[in-house]
C-alpha cells in the first residue's frame, strides 16, 4: 500500500525536488504551496504531513494548530529556524518532529520511514491500563481521568504509551526519541523534555502526584 504524504512549502523548487524524490521512494505525494491550500488538501487523509513553517499569510504553525485536533497523522515541520523557542513553539502547537533546512533527502526519507513505522506498530495495539484514576486506552490512543478525556498530542501519547507499557524501566531522552522514531543520529532528543513537561502539566490538573518520575542524570520512568 502506498503511503500518502501531504507536502507543504511555498518555495516551488524545494516543493518539486522533494516531491520527485518521495515519488521515487514509492510515496503518493500531494502538494500545497501555502497554508490555505494545505487546509484544503487535508481531505486526502494523508498518512504524514511535511509542513514548512515560514509561509506568508497562514504559516505552518497556524495550520498545525487548526488541524491538530482533527488529524492524527504525524506532522513534521520543515524549518530554517534553529532557536530553542522556535522548536518549543512547534511542539506546543502539535508538531511531532522537525527537520532543519538545509537537509539531505536521505535524512528526510529516513525520518519519514521512522514515523510511519511507529504508526504501523501502534495500530496493532489493543490494551487498557488503569493507573490511580487515570485510564489509558491504547487502541483508541486516548487518556482519561475517570470518565473525562485528557487531550494529548500524538507525540505526547506516544511517550505516555512507551513509559506506561514499560513500568519502572528508565529511559533517557535519547532512548525515548530512538524508540519512538528509530532515527536518533540527527534528531533533537531535547524535544522529549518539552513533551514530558506538557504531559505532566495536563495530568497534573487532576492528580498532583506525578506518574512520570525524573531520575536525575539518567532519564524518566513510569511509576503508576
Amino acid at each position: 500500500m502506498q503511503h500518502k504524504i501531504l507536502l507543504v512549502d511555498d518555495e516551488c523548487d524545494i516543493l518539486q525536488m522533494i516531491k520527485d524524490y518521495l515519488e521515487l521512494e514509492n510515496y503518493l505525494v500531494y502538494t500545497a504551496k501555502n497554508g490555505t491550500e494545505a487546509m484544503e488538501k487535508i481531505s486526502v487523509c494523508p498518512d504524514l504531513i511535511l509542513l514548512d513553517i515560514n509561509m506568508p499569510d497562514l504559516d505552518g504553525m497556524e495550520v498545525c494548530r487548526r488541524i491538530r485536533n482533527f488529524v492524527d497523522c504525524p506532522i513534521l515541520f520543515l524549518t530554517a529556524k534553529v532557536e530553542e523557542q522556535d522548536r518549543v513553539n512547534g511542539l506546543k502547537c502539535g508538531g511531532d518532529d522537525y527537520i532543519v533546512k538545509p537537509f539531505s533527502l536521505a535524512e528526510l526519507s529516513a525520518r519519514i520511514e521512522a514515523h510511519l513505522r511507529r504508526e504501523e506498530r501502534r495500530a496493532e495495539k489493543e490494551q487498557i491500563s488503569f493507573c490511580r484514576d487515570f485510564v489509558i486506552r491504547y487502541g483508541e490512543r486516548k487518556l482519561y481521568f475517570k470518565e473525562e478525556e485528557i487531550i494529548l498530542t500524538k507525540t505526547e501519547f506516544d511517550i505516555l504509551e512507551l513509559l506506561s507499557m514499560n513500568k519502572r524501566q528508565i529511559f533517557s531522552k535519547e532512548a525515548i526519541y530512538e524508540r519512538l522514531w528509530g532515527y536518533e543520529k540527527d534528531g533533537d532528543s531535547n524535544s522529549i523534555t518539552e513533551h514530558i513537561r506538557r504531559i505532566r502539566m495536563k495530568m497534573g490538573k487532576y492528580e498532583k502526584k506525578p506518574l512520570i518520575e525524573t531520575v536525575w542524570g539518567v532519564g524518566y520512568r513510569w511509576i503508576g
